[in-house]
């Protein structure tokens, strides 16, 4: 690439910077602490991707989405995962109605047909319902009857799940979690945030959250991503990490092999790209470095890789593994003739 295009994309990047940070600082009129987890969910946002959340009842997951749509000028849905939910309830279903010519048939669109679609407590829901889901995230459309209706853009899934070892959770298949870009895992308060989110919540105080941003600011910030550059080492480095959780693969830790079953998909390495070049943006770079690489890795990768039955066994998780691969794969190796 020309030096002239990446001097335009750096020009962006102050744009884009700007968008972010203000963004950011809606959401954290209503959101105490979680900074991690805010930009988590904006470098989703920014990338085209979805975002997963998960973490006990209470901790402000679906604070932050509410939050974030009311800083967007985008259509928002909210979807309450149940039991007794249907995969109707979701995409929608075709009726019969009345009409001056008599009867005909009428879709009546569901909650999935918004900008911003809040998946609340998916895992509550059983796996035929989470289904549902799928298309929707992957081709940005729905089928329902033979018919495909197109989404609208930008579309956004933000879900919350709550730990699977809760009572009445079903695990998403790992169909699902592949097609989320990060999953955020969202910790507890610490003392000054828990004390600052009583002065907003007990005391009468008033949140006013602005609109920043509207559909055509975040597509374009969106193609604005995709053009910046990634080097060839710093593709393969992205590549190798991707591979290295491939079990008995060439760049497998003795870790992996012996407590992973499975390793990270192909949209695993398309997520570290793009998320990484959200990161060098932010930075003001038109160009990924391996650290904006290394950034992004444990969210991007910790729902796509599936522990084995002595990983298990042991409590380990897919974070430690991932973070073995981190301290132990070289950033650059050359490749074989």
């Amino acid at each position: 690439m020309a030096a002239t295009d990446i001097g335009q994309i750096e020009a962006a990047a102050k744009q884009f910077r700007d968008d972010f940070t203000r963004t950011r600082a809606e959401i954290q009129k209503a959101v105490v602490g979680h900074t991690e987890i805010v930009d988590g969910v904006l470098v989703c946002l920014f990338a085209g991707g979805h975002a997963l959340l998960e973490g006990v009842p209470g901790l402000g997951k679906t604070l932050l989405i509410r939050s974030l749509s009311e800083a967007l000028t985008l259509k928002f849905n909210r979807i309450q995962f149940t039991p007794d939910l249907m995969p109707a309830d979701v995409t929608g279903t075709t009726i019969v109605v009345e009409t001056e010519h008599g009867r005909e048939f009428q879709f009546r669109q569901g909650p999935i047909f918004a900008q911003i679609v809040l998946a609340d407590e998916i895992n509550r829901a059983t796996p035929k319902t989470q289904s549902a889901l799928l298309e929707a995230m992957q081709e940005k459309s729905v089928t329902v009857g033979g018919t495909t209706y197109v989404l609208e853009k930008p579309f956004f899934v933000m879900a919350t799940q709550n730990p699977i070892e809760q009572e009445g959770t079903y695990p998403l298949p790992e169909a699902q979690l592949d097609r989320f870009f990060f999953k955020l895992n969202v910790g507890y308060s610490n003392r000054g945030e828990l004390s600052e989110i009583l002065n907003r919540t007990t005391t009468g105080a008033t949140i006013q959250i602005n609109r920043v941003m509207d559909a055509a600011t975040i597509l374009q910030h969106q193609t604005t991503v995709r053009k910046v550059v990634v080097a060839p080492h710093v593709q393969d480095y992205a590549v190798r990490l991707v591979l290295a959780t491939h079990p008995q693969g060439q760049f497998a830790t003795p870790m992996v092999n012996q407590y992973l079953r499975f390793g990270a998909s192909p949209r695993a390495a398309q997520t570290l790209a793009l998320g990484a070049k959200v990161f060098a943006l932010l930075d003001g770079r038109g160009n990924v470095s391996t650290e904006d690489i290394r950034r992004v890795a444990l969210p991007a990768m910790r729902h796509r890789c599936l522990l084995n039955f002595e990983g298990e066994a042991e409590g380990k998780t897919t974070d430690e593994i991932i973070q073995n691969v981190l301290d132990t794969l070289p950033k650059e190796v050359a490749k074989a003739a």
